[in-house]
């Protein structure tokens, strides 16, 4: 029998080590192969996928086009489990604030920046973009809770370095949400697809944890 395989996609741009790392380390107990690939055809075929990303959306963006990978992730995006991560979630929507830049139009939705100037936490230092660091994130929003969140309690910390968030059109499709200076969406989520802001690689065993739901998931 063909082992299942999970492709994290290397179009140049993303934290593709510790992704890949962290996905391996759950992916044991699973007998699963995880593939670090530039190729679009090992995208094509793999089971699952995950979309990594860091840096400026615009070159993102251009990167996935330039690679020949972009098809391979919209193919992927309509047919099988794909996990996007921290700018793979902002290049899942329509378009971006940075740059500006049209994202990949696969939820509806924009990525807007953090407009905190002058204001001043509870414990009154100031709000400083990018937001570096460990938030909660609650993911029990009055309506059913996504399945990635199994086991992992509602609040629980993970780590984020963002300057931009998603904005989705519609409320359902935000299944996490975390606070900087006000509400926002922390985690993503239509059909098939799941992202996340944060890094779920850096985020200790609740990232492990939903890596590893990840791993099972049926949508």
């Amino acid at each position: 029998m063909k082992r299942k395989t999970v492709a994290v996609v290397d179009y140049g741009s993303g934290n593709l080590r510790s992704v890949s790392q962290a996905v391996q380390h759950v992916a044991r107990t699973e007998d699963v192969e995880v593939l670090v690939t530039s190729r679009a055809q090992d995208v094509f075929d793999a089971d699952r996928v995950v979309l990594p990303g860091q840096g400026h959306m615009t070159d993102c963006m251009n990167e996935l086009a330039a690679s020949g990978l972009k098809d391979a992730v919209l193919h992927a995006a309509a047919n099988k489990p794909l996990f996007g991560v921290c700018v793979g979630m902002q290049m899942l929507l329509d378009r971006s604030e940075e740059g500006p830049t049209d994202g990949l139009g696969l939820i509806p939705g924009e990525v807007v920046r953090f407009r905190l100037e002058g204001r001043l936490q509870a414990d009154g230092s100031r709000f400083k973009v990018p937001q570096m660091g460990w938030n909660p994130v609650f993911h029990e929003l009055g309506r059913p809770v996504h399945p990635l969140w199994a086991g992992i309690g509602d609040g629980s910390y993970f780590y984020f370095v963002h300057s931009y968030y998603a904005r989705p059109a519609q409320a359902l499709h935000c299944v996490g949400e975390a606070d900087y200076g006000g509400r926002f969406a922390a985690a993503i989520a239509r059909d098939n697809i799941f992202a996340t802001q944060f890094h779920p690689e850096k985020s200790a065993d609740q990232g492990l944890a939903l890596y590893r739901n990840f791993l099972s998931w049926k949508p």
